[in-house]
């Protein structure tokens, strides 16, 4: 079995995957499974079996594929993994005309939830230190032709001089995806905030508002309103009381990324994908070459989107301990980063290994 919760106060043992990816994937995701371990043993959460699993380049030369049938096999009978930065772009080219491998990914197992938080960390300069907002993302439909069609692409060239993008937008995947946002203002500040351009798009996000409105009759507790995406991409830059924002896919994509950077920088912006059995740990950043193998890069994304992981497996499977991990590893970076001990993209002097030997001590020192 992939998760045998035992009777100790939600320990669990319990396996899940690994993919590390490209570029500098190689580092932090060996680094983020480190801290994972540190923090599972320090709260006597059980014991966790990682499957590491061919993906991105190394694939490619080993077994053909950046996404051999092997590991998506493997990851079928797993409740949740640690997705590592992928490089589609320097892929061979007849890899490059294939659907990307974490979009891939999150067709096959229905990861239709993208939840990235941005909220600043102490000790890290930022543009918005006040900021704490959740970005809720539908994952599967829209203008992102990798994932919204049962069969091929979402982009097509009808001549060689003209290229049309489809966006699809469903009131079923609207629905799940604004309870999803809904259930999560519920525990946090109850107030949720629709991003569209029904304006422009009345049918297409026009459904997505309608249908999040039609949603928010069951929350009665929470607050909802909506703004246009050009507008929030202004008031998350100026300031403004948001807590979650739900939103379709490329807007989602879009808003997240430069809230991440607003509260610090990508390298600290983290990700969920999940399903309503599964869930993808993915820092929101990409796998940036240009600094990898130079133990440069910045792990705490990847950090915290591990943290994110092993917080919904403890509230799905009841393993009050695994969340106390999850919450050690949240301890542990903040405590890192106020202690002024940072990466490079954050104004620091540390190395990624530097700063993943701070946060294990730290992750072990707690009681």
């Amino acid at each position: 079995m992939a998760l045998k919760v035992g009777d100790d106060e939600g320990m669990v043992d319990l396996s899940l995957g690994v993919l590390e990816g490209d570029g500098i994937g190689r580092e932090i995701v060996p680094a983020t499974v480190r801290v994972v371990d540190a923090a599972m043993r320090a709260t006597s959460a059980g014991a966790i079996t990682w499957q590491k699993l061919p993906f991105g380049a190394s694939a490619i030369q080993t077994h053909g594929s950046p996404l051999p049938p092997e590991t998506q096999d493997a990851l079928s009978d797993l409740p949740g993994w640690l997705l590592g930065p992928h490089d589609n772009a320097s892929y061979p080219a007849e890899f490059r005309t294939m659907t990307a491998p974490g979009g891939t990914i999150r067709k096959r197992y229905g990861l239709y939830a993208n939840i990235r938080p941005a909220v600043a960390l102490p000790g890290v300069r930022s543009v918005r230190p006040d900021i704490d907002v959740v970005i809720v993302r539908e994952n599967t439909e829209g203008f992102y032709a990798d994932r919204n069609m049962f069969t091929g692409s979402g982009e097509f060239m009808p001549t060689k001089d003209v290229a049309m993008a489809v966006a699809v937008v469903t009131r079923e995947a609207c629905t799940r995806i604004a309870r999803t946002a809904f259930t999560l203002a519920r525990q946090r500040r109850n107030r949720v905030t629709v991003v569209h351009k029904a304006n422009v798009l009345p049918l297409t996000t026009g459904l997505f508002l309608e249908t999040c409105r039609e949603v928010g009759h069951e929350f009665p507790g929470v607050r909802i309103d909506d703004v246009h995406v050009d507008a929030m991409a202004a008031h998350l830059v100026r300031g403004g009381d948001y807590d979650v924002i739900v939103t379709e896919n490329m807007f989602g994509d879009i808003l997240s990324d430069l809230a991440g950077e607003l509260s610090g920088s990508l390298g600290i912006a983290a990700s969920l994908n999940t399903s309503e059995t599964q869930a993808m740990a993915q820092a929101a950043h990409g796998a940036a070459p240009d600094i990898a193998g130079r133990n440069r890069a910045n792990p705490i994304a990847m950090f915290m989107s591990a943290a994110m992981l092993l917080d919904w497996l403890a509230q799905r499977e009841g393993a009050a301990q695994m969340g106390r991990a999850a919450q050690r590893i949240r301890r542990a970076v903040t405590a890192t980063t106020t202690a002024g001990i940072a990466t490079s993209d954050l104004g620091g002097l540390a190395s990624t290994s530097e700063f993943t030997e701070n946060v294990l001590a730290r992750v072990a020192r707690w009681s």
